[in-house]
């Protein structure tokens, strides 16, 4: 329930308070004992307008503890006021405003989400009207409204929770809508980016081999080389790149360097910015490698975001090699991870 519909509500059961209670005192007869008469709208006053305003307004749950004193409201007042008039007067205008005002309280109790309190409250209405004024006479000065309100407050709480519910759950389905959608206009980017990166770097290579008819000197094949690694890494690794992670592969590949990369998730669900000092760290440890293949790999690993491993030939098989460096790259920050 927003601010201007609670705001409303509040103001609504606070006015339909003071006017049952401006009712209640203009006697047309005299109480036998006024006392108590003053003492039932007193009390109905503070418990009515506590009830509104206690831990917050309309519409926000009313405390449990609360729940008792209103019950016990709904007894104490009816039994003032009918202990105070002469049963010849207790059919009087201003007597029956108990019947409303204790309806009322019950109404408030049911939309402040103690529809259990509330229900207690007209119950005990029902019973207390039914005892001073008799069963069809209560129901003649006012009860079937009392009963009314009730019901028709206990069906407005059930709707408005049921359209709260289904708001939420078409804004759930609108984010998520929003954020299919987004995922797939970046996707179309990287495709973009991938096909116009694989253009540049493939586009002249190709060209050049077309034009000679496969007759490529040492450089070009060079070139070739380079060009092939590049679109791997593009296809395979791409989320691991970033300007200095390439110049880094690209500088090691010229010195005749293999360089292998796996992306297998090992940088999924982190933020940009330890993205970004992932690869930043990953391009200084590439550009210090001294050796024959370079392997970088990413997997899904709930430490270790990325492990690269340099080897150099040393036996008669690749599990015979030398491990001349082994560099992993946490995926939280050190500083984090300690503190």
């Amino acid at each position: 329930m927003n601010r201007s519909v609670r705001s409303v509500a509040t103001a609504i059961a606070v006015g339909f308070a003071i006017y049952f209670a401006a009712r209640a005192v203009w006697w047309t007869v005299q109480p036998s004992a006024p006392l108590l008469m003053v003492a039932a709208i007193l009390i109905y006053l503070v418990v009515i307008i506590a009830s509104v305003l206690v831990d917050g307004p309309i519409g926000v749950r009313l405390p449990a503890w609360w729940g008792g004193i209103a019950i016990a409201a709904g007894i104490v007042v009816p039994v003032l006021v009918g202990t105070s008039l002469l049963p010849v007067h207790r059919t009087e205008p201003f007597a029956t405003w108990f019947i409303g005002g204790v309806g009322l309280l019950a109404v408030v109790c049911i939309v402040r989400r103690r529809p259990v309190v509330g229900w207690l409250v007209m119950a005990v209405l029902i019973v207390t009207s039914s005892m001073y004024l008799g069963p069809l006479v209560a129901l003649e000065l006012g009860l079937v409204g009392s009963i009314m309100w009730a019901v028709v407050a206990h069906l407005l709480v059930l709707f408005w929770d049921r359209a709260v519910k289904d708001t939420e759950h078409l804004a759930d389905i609108q984010r998520a809508v929003s954020a299919w959608h987004a995922t797939q206009l970046v996707r179309q980017r990287e495709r973009r980016v991938r096909v116009q990166y694989a253009l540049g770097a493939a586009g002249p290579v190709l060209t050049k081999t077309i034009a000679s008819r496969g007759q490529l000197t040492d450089e070009d094949r060079l070139r070739a080389r380079l060009a092939e690694g590049r679109l791997r890494d593009e296809l395979r690794g791409a989320s691991l790149l970033n300007d200095a992670v390439r110049g880094a592969i690209h500088e090691v590949r010229l010195r005749g360097t293999a360089v292998t990369v796996f992306d297998e998730g090992g940088l999924d669900e982190l933020d940009e910015s330890r993205r970004d000092e992932i690869r930043n760290e990953l391009a200084d440890v590439i550009s210090q490698a001294h050796a024959e293949r370079v392997i970088i790999r990413a997997a899904r690993d709930a430490h270790t975001a990325v492990t690269v491993v340099g080897r150099s030939g040393a036996g008669d098989s690749s599990d015979d090699d030398a491990v001349g460096l082994w560099h992993e790259i946490p995926r939280v920050r050190p500083a984090d991870a300690a503190s």
